[in-house]
C-alpha cells in the first residue's frame, strides 16, 4: 500500500474541505443570480408594503426550530452510539447538509456524519441517519396524501377511479414487500432491517418521531405564513393541503439539495396555479423556504467543514 506523507495528506483534507465549502456557495450564487423567474422588482414591492419586525423575526425563528427540531432528532439517535452533546450535534448536522448539498437526495449528509465518528461506528451512523431521514419522509407521504385527498375531493385534479388505483398500487407494493422480507441480497434483507430497527430503545423511537412530527409542522407551517405574508388570502385547509401535497410530491423525485428549490417550486407552481395564486409569488415563496432553511444552515455549515478534523481510528 502507497504510504502518504503527513503533509500531504492535510493538504488534500484542506483542499476537499475548501472545495466542497466553495462549490456550495458558487452553486447557491448561481441560483439566485441567474433564475430569470425571480421577479425581484415585484418582491420589493411587496416587501417594502408588508414589512414587519415581528413578521420578519417569526419567520426566521421557524426556519431556527426547522433545523433545531432536525439536530434534536440526531442528537437522540446518535445516543444509541454514545451521548453527544447538542452542540455536538449541531455541528455534525451542519456540516453534514454542506457536504450533501451536491449529492443526488442528499446522500453526501451520510458520509459527512460518518466522518465524525470511528470507522467502525460507521455503518451505524448511516443506518442511523437513515432512520433520521426515513421517519420525515414517512410523515411526508402519510401527511401529503391525506392533503392531496382533500385537495382532489375540492379541485379533482385526478379522478377517483385514478385514486384507488393508486392506493390499490401502494397496497400490492406493502404486500409485495412483506412476501419477500425473508429474501437475503448480499446478507441484507427487510427481515434483518425490521430486527434492527427493533434492537433501538422504544423510548428513541418514540422521540424520533415526536420531534419528526414537530419539524414537519414548523416547516409546512412556514410554508403557510410566507404565502400570507405575499397577500394570498385562502382558506387555511386548502393552503395547506397545497402546501402538504407539494411537500409529498416533491420529496418523491430525486433532486440535489442546491435544486431543491427548484423542484418544490415547479410542483407548487402547479397546485397553486390551480388556485389562482401567481407565479412569481410561488416562485419567491419556494426560494425564500430554500434560502432559510438550506443556504442559512449551509453558511454556518461550512465554518464546521474548514474546521473539521478527522478522527483517530482506534
Amino acid at each position: 500500500m502507497i504510504s502518504i506523507p503527513h503533509k500531504t495528506k492535510q493538504f488534500l483534507v484542506l483542499l476537499i474541505k475548501v472545495l466542497i465549502v466553495a462549490g456550495a456557495f458558487y452553486f447557491i450564487y448561481n441560483q439566485l443570480a441567474n433564475n430569470d423567474k425571480l421577479d425581484w422588482a415585484q418582491f420589493m414591492t411587496k416587501f417594502k408594503k408588508n414589512q414587519s419586525v415581528i413578521g420578519i423575526s417569526f419567520i426566521l425563528l421557524l426556519s431556527v426550530l426547522n433545523r433545531y427540531f432536525e439536530i434534536l432528532k440526531w442528537h437522540n439517535l446518535a445516543s444509541y452510539i454514545k451521548p453527544i452533546s447538542v452542540a455536538e450535534a449541531t455541528k455534525q448536522v451542519l456540516a453534514a447538509l454542506t457536504a450533501g448539498i451536491f449529492t443526488p437526495n442528499g446522500v453526501g449528509e451520510y458520509a459527512g456524519k460518518a466522518l465524525y465518528y470511528e470507522k467502525h461506528e460507521t455503518k451505524q451512523v448511516v443506518f442511523l441517519n437513515l432512520i433520521c431521514n426515513g421517519i420525515q419522509m414517512v410523515l411526508t407521504v402519510i401527511i401529503g396524501l391525506f392533503g392531496l385527498l382533500y385537495f382532489n375531493a375540492q379541485y379533482n385534479v385526478i379522478t377517483t377511479k385514478t385514486v384507488v388505483l393508486l392506493f390499490g398500487a401502494l397496497l400490492v407494493l406493502f404486500m409485495i414487500l412483506f412476501s419477500i422480507k425473508k429474501i437475503t441480497i448480499k446478507g441484507y434483507s427487510i427481515e434483518k432491517l425490521i430486527h434492527k430497527i427493533n434492537k433501538i430503545p422504544k423510548s428513541i423511537h418514540q422521540k424520533n418521531i415526536l420531534l419528526g412530527v414537530l419539524r414537519y409542522l414548523v416547516f409546512s407551517h412556514q410554508y403557510y405564513f410566507l404565502f400570507l405574508a405575499f397577500d394570498v388570502d385562502l382558506p387555511y385547509l386548502t393552503l395547506m393541503s397545497a402546501v402538504t401535497s407539494v411537500y409529498f410530491l416533491a420529496s418523491s423525485l430525486p433532486t440535489f439539495q442546491f435544486l431543491d428549490f427548484a423542484v418544490k417550486g415547479s410542483v407548487a407552481i402547479f397546485f397553486f396555479g390551480i388556485l389562482g395564486v401567481n407565479e412569481w409569488i410561488v416562485i419567491f415563496v419556494s426560494t425564500l423556504m430554500w434560502f432559510l432553511n438550506v443556504v442559512l444552515p449551509v453558511i454556518i455549515g461550512s465554518y464546521y467543514v474548514l474546521n473539521f478534523k478527522t478522527q483517530k481510528t482506534k
